[in-house]
């Protein structure tokens, strides 16, 4: 992990939110890297020269201040618990394109399905999404089968039975599916250290 001068344009904020069970449950069926807990991601683009997070969350993808995300952790004027990734330099040709591509996502629904192809959108979707369509539309990040398992007890998370029964939907075990913690252990990116987000 190396220390950089400040945020960028492009680069992927991986968090880890705190919002009850259905953020452990997200947690306990996925693995980030060095073993950290990611429930949440964005990235971060740049409008009229100021430094915003898009991400989807609540109802819709939408654009927010870095204070508003980096407070929502507790990370007030030093960056402690939010995970910094950098694409590259290899692939820093494609920020541009995958900002921009965001920015257009402005006010697209949230995905609370976490299902691929039906134009709506989770946190590591809307990430996958952006970098898949500045490559040529060739996936970027890999997309793994999701799992709703408990990895102790093997049996379906209560937290998910819940949350997908709520819906009317089966749980969408083994299907194709991306999540923040897979991203962040991607290989095509780099983990930064950056004292203070301003």
């Amino acid at each position: 992990m190396q220390y950089k001068e400040g945020l960028q344009e492009g680069d992927l904020l991986f968090q880890n939110l705190d919002c009850g069970e259905l953020c452990d449950a997200i947690e306990a069926v996925t693995e980030g890297v060095d073993d950290k807990n990611f429930s949440h991601c964005a990235i971060v683009v740049k409008i009229k020269d100021t430094l915003k997070v898009i991400e989807a969350i609540g109802e819709e993808i939408q654009v927010n201040s870095l204070k508003y995300f980096f407070t929502r952790s507790g990370d007030t004027s030093k960056i402690e618990n939010i995970t910094i990734g950098r694409l590259k330099q290899q692939y820093e040709n494609l920020i541009l394109k995958a900002t921009s591509n965001a920015k257009q996502m402005i006010g697209q629904p949230y995905d609370d399905e976490f299902a691929l192809n039906n134009m709506k959108w989770y946190c590591s979707e809307l990430i996958y999404e952006v970098f898949k369509e500045a490559n040529a539309n060739i996936d970027f990040f890999v997309l793994e089968p999701m799992t709703f398992i408990d990895p102790k007890t093997k049996a379906f998370l209560p937290a998910w039975k819940t949350y997908f029964e709520t819906l009317g939907k089966e749980i969408p075990e083994g299907q194709a599916g991306i999540n923040p913690g897979l991203i962040s252990r991607s290989n095509k990116i780099e983990i930064i250290q950056i004292d203070r987000y301003k």
